[in-house]
């Protein structure tokens, strides 16, 4: 489980940063900055924190709701015009910076969940699989996710047809079966191969 002890470690203001979206093949890519005061969060809370990919999906919207309302949050998104644009690990690394950005204090160090650093306006520690150890990130995580998960279910809305609400816009059988027949969306990633497979037909 992750904990506090890369931010004790620290031992200055520490921000955990995650995104969620690379993979899809439709949406925005998404990111979460988290700073955790391990004095004012509440106990039960911290042990409920995990990596997001580990929890299911009630979990995962109640640890969400409870971080908006005991730690500070930031939120980052890269648009599918971002990601044609600039490439999907660039938009990542683009909606991670805005979503350090966005805190209400700019952060002493930030832990980025993997091994590429963004460009932030502070130090950076990047953590291999950090969801897993760090809490800062892991709460990043989670946030970041049930996020962009209630993106898509919004755009599903509009879109129907493709289960979005589902699979959050990646490349299941369901999604790709609906490609064929449906079409391809204005937030379908034109770049993407399955998605431009579909256009070069036309």
């Amino acid at each position: 489980m992750p904990d506090f002890s890369l931010e004790i470690e620290a031992g200055c203001l520490v921000a955990g940063v995650d995104e969620v979206g690379r993979g899809p093949l439709c949406g925005p890519v998404v990111a979460a900055a988290a700073m955790l005061d391990p004095e004012r969060i509440d106990p039960a809370l911290v042990t409920r924190i995990d990596d997001s990919k580990k929890l299911k999906a009630t979990a995962r919207e109640e640890i969400a709701d409870a971080l908006f309302h005991c730690a500070s949050v930031g939120l980052g998104a890269a648009s599918v015009a971002e990601i044609e644009r600039l490439n999907i690990l660039h938009a990542a690394m683009l909606a991670m910076r805005r979503a350090v950005m966005a805190l209400p204090a700019t952060p002493e160090l930030a832990l980025v969940d993997g091994n590429r650093a963004p460009d932030l306006p502070c130090p950076v520690r990047t953590v291999i699989k950090g969801d897993g150890i760090s809490i800062s990130i892991a709460a990043a995580s989670i946030v970041a996710k049930v996020t962009r998960d209630r993106i898509m279910t919004r755009l599903e809305t509009r879109y129907p047809g493709y289960g979005w609400a589902r699979n959050a816009g990646y490349g299941t059988a369901e999604h790709r079966a609906a490609l064929e027949t449906l079409g391809v969306t204005p937030h379908h990633r034109k770049l993407f191969a399955p998605v431009n497979k579909i256009l070069s037909r036309a």
